[in-house]
């Protein structure tokens, strides 16, 4: 059988594929709660076939939202509309997963078809939206036009460590798996890890033993909140693509201090500290952030998934068998075809007969390729 549909197991959960379902923002939640567009959304990957269903950021803090549409972990009412949507997921045959994150500096901007700019008297308007004051290790804005966040004090910053610990909680009680910490694309733990949005002269900052503390900190708040028994990942930028800022080799370090603290997998993914414009050293190409999966699989001793413009079977099925990251990550495609799992184990010849199929639909899909091969239509 291709190694793309063998079982993997981290601590006491087993996927029963390397594929993983990316998290995905829709903007659609209403004061962070999940509701039926959420169900439908991810409800269809796991019945498409993944091992592992990741539902979108979800912010640990009212004000750690990018948007007024994102998901939500931060008070218990938001647990329960959760629920339903992690039952479904584990009845498809997949793992529910959630990614807890925090904006930082990208906080308070609105959603990307109005603009990917920060909320302004527009939004109040238009949408009753208002924009909220950000914060971030250092007082410096997103991008140019952007306004500056407010630096966190250690209050602040104690703050919002516990906040992910809760929402771990949260998550745990919901349903949820396994957990992704989004520390990556310029959010709040990624800023801390760049010396380009972190220029703190405490020890929150400084030299890479510093920045790396406020991620470290995340991880343990989250493990004493978290089963023992379930994973947790965080998604890094291996790389911000940009002079003076994170290079591979410090992604690899980071990768070790928090396989200490208790995480068990990287998602290595790239940029997103300096602004929307993507860098002039990021070149885009088929599976261009695999070798950073490979790097700090082999640098730092721990399981990597691998990210970003991956949509050919074989070309999965490869880096897995050679070795290049334990599990693989896809997004718009499977928003092209929620049902890529299944149609790519067919291509590898992993499933006979439809077999893989929910029996619902692969039943009848059987009995269509029988008509149609009696008929020697197709």
């Amino acid at each position: 059988m291709a190694i793309l549909f063998s079982p993997f197991t981290l601590r006491g959960i087993t996927f029963k594929n390397r594929i993983a379902v990316s998290p995905m923002s829709q903007y659609r939640a209403k004061n962070g709660h999940a509701n039926s567009w959420h169900a439908v959304h991810l409800g269809r990957f796991a019945i498409g076939g993944a091992g592992l269903v990741y539902a979108e950021a979800t912010a640990v803090e009212a004000e750690g939202r990018r948007t007024h549409g994102d998901l939500g972990l931060w008070q218990d009412a938001q647990i329960d509309d959760l629920k339903s949507i992690t039952e479904f997921i584990g009845q498809e045959g997949a793992i529910p997963g959630i990614q807890l994150g925090h904006a930082g500096r990208k906080a308070s901007e609105r959603r990307p078809w109005h603009g990917e700019t920060p909320v302004d008297h527009e939004d109040l308007a238009e949408r009753n939206e208002v924009p909220w004051t950000a914060i971030a290790p250092s007082p410096i804005p997103y991008a140019e036009g952007w306004p500056a966040p407010m630096e966190m004090s250690e209050t602040d910053i104690e703050r919002v460590v516990a906040a992910f610990g809760e929402s771990a909680r949260r998550a745990h009680e919901a349903g949820f798996k396994i957990i992704e910490v989004y520390a990556a694309h310029g959010f709040l733990v990624h800023q801390f890890l760049s010396p380009i949005a972190n220029q703190r002269r405490d020890r929150w900052g400084g030299n890479g033993e510093n920045r790396r503390r406020f991620a470290v900190e995340v991880a343990k708040s989250i493990r004493a909140n978290w089963p023992e028994a379930y994973p947790l990942a965080f998604r890094l930028s291996a790389t911000d693509w940009l002079d003076g800022g994170i290079e591979v080799e410090d992604t690899v370090e980071t990768a070790k201090a928090l396989k200490a603290a208790g995480v068990d997998m990287i998602d290595c993914s790239s940029g997103g500290i300096g602004g929307k414009d993507r860098p002039r050293r990021m070149v885009i190409e088929q599976g261009f952030q695999v070798p950073f999966a490979e790097r700090i699989r082999a640098d730092a001793e721990m399981a990597t998934m691998a990210v970003g413009f991956l949509w050919d079977a074989n070309v999965c099925e490869d880096l897995v068998s050679a070795g290049k990251a334990d599990m693989i990550a896809l997004a718009r495609e499977l928003l092209a075809d929620p049902n890529w799992p299944l149609h790519t184990a067919k291509e590898l010849e992993a499933d006979e007969n439809h077999g893989m199929w929910p029996i619902e639909s692969g039943w009848w899909l059987m009995k269509r390729d029988r008509l149609l091969s009696k008929l020697g239509v197709r």
